[in-house]
């Protein structure tokens, strides 16, 4: 049991260094291509993504992207390609601002409104690929990326002025009604700018992500049925059911995604409202491999990445080449990790293979004997 135990960790290590230095290879490579100078760039980047005030951009970026993983990954973990979840959380965040703005009580008790009110939208939203995938047989990738084109047309429906937007003539810019100075969330004060409070609730929500899939009996059900449908249904397991209600947890965490902004930044949606975040969560969530530690890595990873790129520009290097190395981090993680699943199922076909031949081998001289 221990040498499996050292086997798969070794395996488990294996796949993110390999994944790391091709990407730095291939980047290097790119780079080179250019004309550029690689290890420069690289220096550049460590430099500039380590300074005080970078750390606190990338600790706030990395708040939503973490918590867009966490949205993708529910999905992943049953075999689910919820590509939707731009538009849930938008869509999400666009509505709880319209309440936010329109209430005027406590803050203790409008920030949970707020939080609930986008959680039910994203789910709700989410919810219809669900239904769609298990009455009609409908794709969720097609539903959702149908959606979020939906859902985009239904914020700017709704974000007029005289419906539930109002214009700003000074800046000519449509936004909700700004939610009051009393509900807007905690900030963490540093020397180099805040740090957004919603960074707790993502690592919350992270907690409960792992102890839900990985502690409970639900989590469980979960994973048998991205395993295998037909043994899930075989041993019990109710498979429409557990579809929509991934999707609805799915769209539940999708609907925190905007919030950090929301609550800690701009207080209103208008039409600046960040968007393409429910993208960057399929790559984080990839990065990750699904788990809430490695997710977190992999969000810190994409938006070091982003503010390295201001400091790449400085130097006379093309903006573009950060997007370059994000493409192929994601790529190389996939065919590391590939690889190394290949390279530990035949290991284990191997020592299987070793051991029933050994154990033949024992019972055959006990039969000559």
């Amino acid at each position: 049991m221990k040498k499996f135990d050292k086997d798969r960790l070794i395996l488990g290590i294996a796949a993110p260094v390999l994944a790391v230095v091709g990407a730095l290879i291939v980047t290097a490579l790119v780079l080179l291509a250019t004309g550029k100078e690689p290890f420069h760039a690289f220096n550049v980047m460590v430099d500039y993504g380590s300074k005080s005030d970078s750390q606190v951009y990338i600790l706030n970026k990395a708040t939503t992207y973490y918590l867009a993983g966490l949205a993708v990954a529910v999905g992943f973990r049953m075999n689910l390609f919820n590509i939707g979840v731009d538009g849930q959380y938008r869509l999400a965040a666009f509505f709880a601002a319209a309440v936010g703005g329109a209430l005027s009580i406590p803050g203790v008790i409008q920030i949970p409104v707020i939080i609930l009110t986008a959680m039910a939208v994203g789910a709700v939203w989410a919810a219809i690929a669900g239904v769609l995938k298990v009455t009609r047989g409908v794709s969720e990738v097609i539903s959702t990326i149908m959606l979020n084109s939906i859902a985009g047309i239904v914020i700017g429906y709704f974000l007029q002025d005289g419906r539930l937007g109002v214009l700003d003539k000074n800046a000519n810019m449509v936004s909700t009604k700004p939610i009051p100075a009393g509900s807007h969330l905690f900030n963490f004060s540093t020397a180099s700018g805040p740090v957004v409070g919603f960074i707790v609730f993502a690592v919350l929500a992270g907690v409960l992500y792992w102890f839900g899939l990985s502690r409970t009996r639900f989590g469980f059900d979960l994973r048998a049925v991205g395993r295998s449908e037909s043994a899930a249904a075989a041993s019990g397991v109710n498979v429409k059911r557990m579809v929509i209600t991934s999707m609805l947890i799915s769209g539940a965490m999708a609907g925190l995604v905007g919030l950090p902004t929301l609550l800690n930044q701009s207080y209103d949606y208008g039409t600046d409202f960040p968007t393409g975040i429910g993208f960057t969560g399929i790559a984080v969530a990839l990065l990750g491999r699904n788990n809430p530690v490695g997710i977190g890595i992999g969000a810190l990873l994409w938006a070091f990445l982003e503010r390295a790129s201001n400091g790449l520009e400085f130097e006379g290097y093309d903006k573009e080449i950060v997007g370059v190395i994000q493409g192929v981090i994601v790529l190389a993680v996939v065919i590391a990790y590939e690889l190394v699943r290949r390279y530990g199922l035949t290991r284990q076909q191997r020592q299987v293979g070793a051991e029933l031949a050994a154990a033949g081998s024992d019972d055959k001289q006990e039969v000559t004997a």
